[in-house]
C-alpha cells in the first residue's frame, strides 16, 4: 500500500522538525519580526476597492462598452448625488438654491456642481419645456391674476395678502377666470393657518399656486437634486470621507433642517461605496472578533490546555498576518468579497492546528521527549495537513482562470493562506509547543463502543434514508435560484441605498436605464427614435431632446405673458412689512368680505371652503402672543413668495434654445468632446423582474448591440458568473479526482472521499432552495470552496480508516473532525452576523455547507465504509 508521503520527505520533515525545536527561540523572534513587519506594511498600504464592476474582467465585451462610455463621459463617474427634499417645492428650491452657491464657492473640494435647477439657462427658458396645452392653461391663468400679482409685487405682507383675498372676492365674482382660482387659494392658506395653529408650521408653496397644482398633489416637485464630481483621494481606504463631511458641515451651517425643513441625503457612487465599506468592514470586525472567541472557547473544549491554545491562536495571527502581507504585496487592495480572507484564514487555519495537537496530546501521554512526540505527530498527520493543503488551495484557485476577478482575488489570497497556515503550523506551532509543552495528562480517553455499533448495526437505514434525501433533492435542485441585482447585495438601512430606491420610484433617476453611445448625434437622434418604438422602452433622449417643441408657438405665449405681467414686475419688488394694526384690519375686512360674498354670490363650489377660512382666522385671533403669531403667519404665508415671482419675471425672457445655444455644461454630458452622442434609454416597467429586464435588454440590443448601462451589466455580469462557477466547479472536481487518485491509486478511496462532497453539495443546493436564500454574486463561491473544505475531512477519515486495522471511528480522528468543524462553522457562522447583506448571505450559506459536510462525513461517509471494508479489495 502506498504511503501518502515519500520515506524521503518524512525524513525531511523530521529533520525539519528537530531543527525547530533546536532553535525554537531564534524561529519565533523571525517570525515575530517579520510579523511585526508585515503588519506594518499591510496597515500602511492596503486598499480596498469599494466598485462592484471591477470585480469582472475588463476583457468582457459588456466591461469594454462600458469603460467606453466612461472615458466618453468621465463626469458621469466618482459622483456624489445631493438630494433635497422637504414639504413644499419652494422651500426645497430656496435650500437647494442656497446649498448650490455654498457648493460653487469651494471648487477644490466640490470640483463641478451640476444643479440644473440654478442654472440661468432653466430658469429663463424653462417655460418652453412645458406641454403646450400645460403652458395655454397656466398662461389663462396668469393673465387673469394679473392685477394680484402686481399687487402682491408691490405689498408682498400680510395685510397686502388679505387685503388682495378680499379684493378678490369682490371683483372675482363676475370672472370665472378667477373663481378658479379661489378655491385652492383659500384651501391652501388654510392649511397653513391650521398647521400653525396646530404648533407644526408649514410654508404656502406660491410655486404650486403659480403651477396650478394643489399644495397636495403627487406631481409637486419636492426633490432637489444636485450632482459633484468631488475632488478625491482614493488612495485612502475612505476616498470620500471628507466630502462627505464638508457637505454635512454646510447643511448645518444653513440650517437646512431648521430653517427650511428640509433633509440631506447623499448617494451616488461615492456615498454607495463609502457606506457599503463601512457596512462590510464593521460586520467583519465584528465577526473577526466574534470568530477568534469561538474558535479559542471550542478550542479550550476540544484540548483542555491553556498552552496548546496559546501556541495554535498565535501560530493563527502570524499566519493571518503573512496573508494580509502577501495579499498587500502581490494585489494591493481587496475588493468587497476578498476582504472576507481574514475570516475564513481564520477558520481554516485553527482547522491544522486542532489536528496536529490532537494528534501530538495522544503521543504526549507517553513516555519520552518532547522533540520526538513532535516528530511522531508530523509523521501522522503531515501526508492529511498537506493533501488537504492542496485540496483546499484547488478550491480557491479555481476562480483564478475565470472572469470573475473578485472571487479570483479571494481565491489566491485564501488558496496562498492555505500553504502559509500549512507552514506556520509546522514551523511557529512546533517552536512554540517545544518552548512551552503542555501538563502531562494522566486520565485516559474513554472509547466509546456505542457510536461504531451505531454505522455497523445501522448502516443499511443510513445509507437508505440518504438516498430518499437525495432523490428529494435531485427533485429540489433545479429550483435553485441566482440573484442576479447586485442591489440585493447593499445595506438597504443605509442612506445612500434607500436614497437610490427612493430615486429609482420616481423619474429623477432611474438606475435601470441604458446607455448606447452612438459616433455622432445624428446617429444617436436615430438610435433613439426606433428605441421609442419598442414595447419595453418607455422613452429615450439625446441632446436634441434639450431643443423643446413648438418653440414657436410657445415663445408667443410666454411673449403675451410678458407684454401683460412684464409692466406690473418691471419695478424692484417691495420689502415692505405690515404693523400689527394693518395685518388685525386686514384680517377683519376679509371676513366682512367673506361674508358679504356669501350673501350676494352663494357659490356651492366655494361656501364649505370659505367658511372652514372664516372660523380658522377666528381660532387664529385667540390665540396667545398674537403679535409674534402674526409675524410668523407672514412668514408662513409669504415668505417665498418674492423669489418665487422673481423666477416668473425671469422666466418671461424666454428666447429661442437650438444646438448652438445650449450651455457647454449641458451639451458636454451629452455630446463628448470628440464628438460621440449618449443616447439614454428608460425601461417601461419593474427592472427588478429578471424576465423584464432580460427582454428590455434583448429588445434594445436590437436597435444598438453596443448598449450598457446597469441592465446590461447586471445580465452579463450573471452570465458571467454562472460560467464562472461552472468551470470553477469543473476544475476543483478534476484537479480534486487527479489529486486523490495520484495519491491514493485506490478507486474505493476516491468514491469514499467524494461521496460526502456530492451529497453536501446537493444538500447544501436543496437547503438554498427550502430557505429561499438564493445564490448571489457573493456566495458563489460556496460550492468551489465546499470541495475544497469540505474534502479534508473525508481524507482524514479515509487514510485513517487505511492505516488502522480498528473501526475508524473509535480512533482519534472523528474527535479531530468534529473540533475542526465546529471551530470553521463557527468561523464563518460569524460573518452571517454581518450587516452587509452580501457577506452576511455568504456567511450563511458556508455555514449550511458545513454542517451538511460535517454531517455526510460523521454519519454517511462511516456508513458507507462499513459497507465497503477494505476486505473487498483483497
Amino acid at each position: 500500500m502506498r504511503a501518502i508521503l515519500s520515506d524521503k520527505l518524512q525524513h525531511a520533515l523530521n529533520i525539519w522538525i528537530g531543527l525547530i525545536c533546536k532553535r525554537a527561540i531564534a524561529t519565533l523572534v523571525l517570525a515575530g519580526i517579520t510579523s511585526v513587519l508585515l503588519f506594518y506594511y499591510t496597515i500602511s498600504n492596503i486598499g480596498i476597492n469599494t466598485d462592484t464592476s471591477d470585480m469582472l474582467s475588463p476583457d468582457l465585451p459588456f466591461r469594454q462598452n462600458s469603460i467606453a462610455v466612461s472615458k466618453s463621459f468621465p463626469q458621469f463617474s466618482d459622483n456624489i448625488v445631493i438630494v433635497i427634499d422637504g414639504l413644499t417645492a419652494d422651500l426645497v428650491n430656496d435650500a437647494a438654491d442656497l446649498f448650490s452657491i455654498q457648493l460653487k464657492k469651494d471648487p477644490s473640494s466640490f470640483g463641478e456642481v451640476f444643479d440644473p435647477m440654478s442654472m440661468e439657462f432653466f430658469i429663463k427658458n424653462g417655460l418652453l419645456y412645458f406641454p403646450l396645452p400645460k403652458l395655454e392653461e397656466m398662461s389663462d391663468r396668469l393673465i387673469a391674476a394679473q392685477p394680484f400679482i402686481s399687487t402682491l409685487w408691490a405689498n408682498p405682507s400680510l395685510s397686502g395678502l388679505f387685503n388682495l383675498l378680499g379684493l378678490f372676492l369682490k371683483e372675482g365674482s363676475n370672472k370665472i377666470e378667477l373663481m378658479r382660482l379661489a378655491k385652492p387659494m383659500f384651501d391652501n392658506i388654510t392649511d397653513i393657518i391650521i398647521a400653525q395653529n396646530n404648533k407644526t408650521p408649514k410654508r404656502l408653496s406660491w410655486h404650486t399656486l403659480i403651477s396650478g397644482q394643489n399644495i397636495h398633489s403627487s406631481e409637486t416637485p419636492t426633490t432637489r437634486i444636485i450632482i459633484i464630481q468631488p475632488n478625491t483621494n482614493f488612495s485612502s481606504l475612505e476616498p470620500g470621507k471628507n466630502v462627505i463631511n464638508k457637505l454635512r458641515k454646510i447643511s448645518q451651517n444653513i440650517k437646512l433642517a431648521e430653517k427650511y425643513k428640509t433633509r440631506l441625503r447623499l448617494t451616488g457612487s461615492i456615498p454607495l461605496a463609502q457606506e457599503e465599506l463601512k457596512s462590510v468592514v464593521d460586520g467583519l470586525g465584528v465577526a473577526g472578533v466574534l470568530s477568534l472567541a469561538l474558535v479559542t472557547a471550542l478550542l479550550f473544549w476540544g484540548l483542555k490546555s491553556a498552552r496548546l491554545v496559546l501556541a495554535i491562536i498565535l501560530t493563527l495571527c502570524c499566519g493571518l498576518v503573512w496573508t494580509a502581507g502577501l495579499a498587500t504585496l502581490t494585489i494591493g487592495t481587496l475588493n468587497l468579497i476578498s476582504v472576507a480572507f481574514a475570516v475564513l484564514f481564520i477558520g481554516l487555519s485553527v482547522d491544522f492546528g486542532i489536528h496536529f495537537a490532537l494528534c501530538y496530546l495522544r503521543f504526549f501521554e507517553d513516555k519520552g521527549e518532547n522533540i520526538i512526540f513532535l516528530q511522531k505527530s508530523v509523521q501522522k498527520v503531515g501526508g492529511a495537513l498537506s493533501l488537504t493543503t492542496i485540496a483546499a488551495a484547488i478550491g480557491f484557485y479555481s476562480f483564478l482562470p475565470t472572469d470573475y476577478l473578485g472571487l479570483a482575488e479571494l481565491g489566491f489570497i485564501a488558496g496562498s493562506g492555505m500553504f502559509i497556515a500549512l507552514f506556520t503550523n509546522l514551523s511557529i506551532l512546533p517552536a512554540l509547543i517545544c518552548l512551552m509543552p503542555p501538563q502531562k495528562l494522566r486520565s485516559k480517553h474513554t472509547k466509546s463502543h456505542k457510536i461504531p455499533l451505531l454505522f455497523k448495526n445501522y448502516k443499511q437505514q443510513i445509507l437508505a434514508i440518504t438516498v430518499m434525501l437525495s432523490i428529494a433533492c435531485v427533485y429540489l435542485a433545479p429550483k435553485v435560484f441566482f440573484d442576479f441585482d447586485p442591489l440585493n447585495l447593499k445595506d438597504f438601512k443605509t442612506e445612500s441605498v434607500s436614497t437610490l430606491l427612493d430615486l429609482s420610484k420616481t423619474d429623477n433617476s432611474p438606475p435601470y436605464s441604458i446607455t448606447v453611445l452612438a459616433k455622432d448625434l445624428k446617429t444617436a437622434d436615430l438610435i433613439a427614435r426606433r428605441a421609442k418604438k419598442l414595447p419595453m422602452v418607455k422613452t429615450a433622449s439625446t441632446l436634441s431632446d434639450l431643443i423643446p417643441l413648438e418653440q414657436d408657438k410657445k415663445l408667443a405665449i410666454v411673449d403675451n405673458l410678458a407684454f401683460i405681467l412684464g409692466p406690473a414686475l418691471s419695478q424692484p419688488p417691495s420689502t415692505e412689512r405690515s404693523d400689527k394694526n394693518q395685518q388685525l384690519s386686514s384680517i377683519l375686512n376679509l371676513q366682512n368680505k367673506i361674508r358679504e360674498f356669501d350673501k350676494k354670490y352663494p357659490d356651492p363650489s366655494l361656501t364649505e371652503t370659505l367658511h372652514k377660512f372664516d372660523q380658522t382666522l377666528n381660532k387664529l385671533l385667540k390665540t396667545d402672543k398674537l403679535d409674534q403669531v402674526l409675524v410668523n403667519l407672514e412668514q408662513h404665508l409669504l415668505g417665498s413668495l418674492p423669489s418665487q415671482l422673481l423666477k416668473l419675471k425671469n422666466s418671461l425672457d424666454a428666447q429661442k434654445i437650438t444646438l448652438k445655444n445650449i450651455p457647454k455644461s449641458l451639451f458636454l454630458r451629452q455630446v463628448s468632446s470628440n464628438g460621440l452622442a449618449k443616447v439614454d434609454i428608460f425601461p417601461n416597467g419593474d427592472m427588478r423582474d429578471k424576465k423584464k429586464l432580460s427582454a428590455f435588454v434583448k429588445a434594445v440590443r436590437g436597435v444598438a448591440p453596443n448598449a450598457t448601462g446597469t441592465p446590461v451589466v447586471v445580465l452579463e455580469a450573471g452570465k458571467t458568473v454562472i460560467n464562472s462557477f461552472v468551470k470553477a466547479i469543473i476544475i476543483t472536481l478534476t484537479l480534486i479526482i487527479i489529486l486523490v487518485m495520484s495519491l491514493t491509486n485506490s478507486f474505493r478511496e476516491l468514491v469514499l472521499i467524494l461521496t460526502p462532497l456530492i451529497l453536501a453539495s446537493l444538500f447544501t443546493i436543496s437547503a438554498s432552495v427550502l430557505l429561499n436564500l438564493p445564490f448571489n454574486f457573493a456566495n458563489v463561491i460556496v460550492l468551489p470552496l465546499l470541495f475544497g473544505l469540505g474534502i479534508a475531512s473525508s481524507i482524514h477519515l479515509v487514510l485513517a480508516d487505511r492505516e488502522n486495522e480498528e473501526d475508524v471511528m473509535r480512533t482519534s480522528t472523528p474527535r479531530a473532525i468534529v473540533f475542526s468543524a465546529l471551530t470553521t462553522i463557527g468561523s464563518f457562522g460569524s460573518i452571517a452576523l454581518s450587516s452587509h447583506p452580501g457577506t452576511s448571505s455568504m456567511g450563511l450559506l458556508l455555514t449550511i455547507a458545513l454542517i451538511c459536510s460535517l454531517i455526510c462525513t460523521l454519519v454517511i461517509l462511516p456508513a458507507l465504509l462499513s459497507a465497503w471494508p477494505k476486505a473487498i479489495l483483497k
